[in-house]
């Protein structure tokens, strides 16, 4: 009993960062291994999990206005061959070195955001359409790849291009579905779903993203840019260190 509610709570902690500010899941898969899970299973309800969050999110985001479907469209075309790519490409790269780097390119983000907020995520760019169409195809191979969200990756990229941060984040909502789509089909395929926990996680998700998303959208927007800022030094620092982690019990 108290192992499922400590599931639902972090499922709820990670899905108020999504809403938030876009990222979040990354916290679930270490922590799950932590309580004795295995890393497959733990993969696999995640991804599962970012279904609920994604339609939760992307609903909320679109009822504020935050979400460029049009872009969200482009993206998704090219997410979802991406991460086809990515799980076959899964087990001949090495995910480690491509998850220090996503920690790296997540510092150097929040470091840029924190020294210069005021050209961060403040203007009202877009992005056309091919190059929105291979950012969707890298970020679903990467993705698939190493286990993660897409807005791990998108987010902070766009913020990068100086996409304003409320509809950085709104892409990122929506590019979750059709990752979370094409990874979950994949995990079915090889039997290591597990529906009970994938439930226990997608609604503590979803309920943690809807408040998230009011929050991003009642909080200032100078507030809202540095504390996306804050958090994705500590995501980028976590994810180094998984990175870190899985190279050390490679050496040992």
């Amino acid at each position: 009993m108290w192992h499922v509610i400590g599931i639902a709570s972090l499922a709820l902690l990670s899905g108020s960062l999504i809403g938030t500010v876009g990222i979040g899941g990354v916290l679930l898969v270490p922590c799950l291994t932590f309580v004795g899970i295995d890393v497959h299973v733990a993969v696999a309800a995640t991804m599962f999990s970012f279904l609920f969050s994604g339609a939760a999110g992307a609903l909320l985001y679109w009822r504020a206005g935050s979400i460029d479907w049009r872009s969200a469209m482009w993206l998704g075309s090219g997410a979802m061959p991406g991460a086809l790519t990515g799980a076959m490409l899964a087990s001949r790269l090495d995910a480690r070195a491509l998850l220090g780097l996503i920690g790296i390119v997540v510092i150097a983000t929040g470091i840029r955001a924190l020294s210069s907020p005021e050209r961060v995520g403040e203007s009202d760019r877009l992005i056309r359409p091919v190059p929105l169409l291979l950012l969707g195809v890298a970020i679903g191979t990467v993705s698939a790849m190493v286990g993660t969200g897409g807005p791990l990756l998108l987010v902070p990229l766009l913020m990068w291009l100086r996409v304003p941060v409320r509809a950085a984040v709104g892409l990122g909502q929506a590019i979750q579905i059709p990752i979370a789509g094409l990874a979950t089909l994949g995990n079915l395929m090889t039997a290591r779903f597990d529906p009970g926990l994938g439930i226990v996680l997608g609604l503590g998700v979803a309920v943690g993203t809807a408040f998230g998303a009011r929050v991003a959208h009642a909080a200032p927007l100078a507030l809202l840019s540095r504390f996306v800022a804050l958090v994705l030094l500590f995501v980028g620092a976590l994810v180094l260190a998984r990175s870190w982690q899985a190279f050390a019990g490679v050496l040992t």
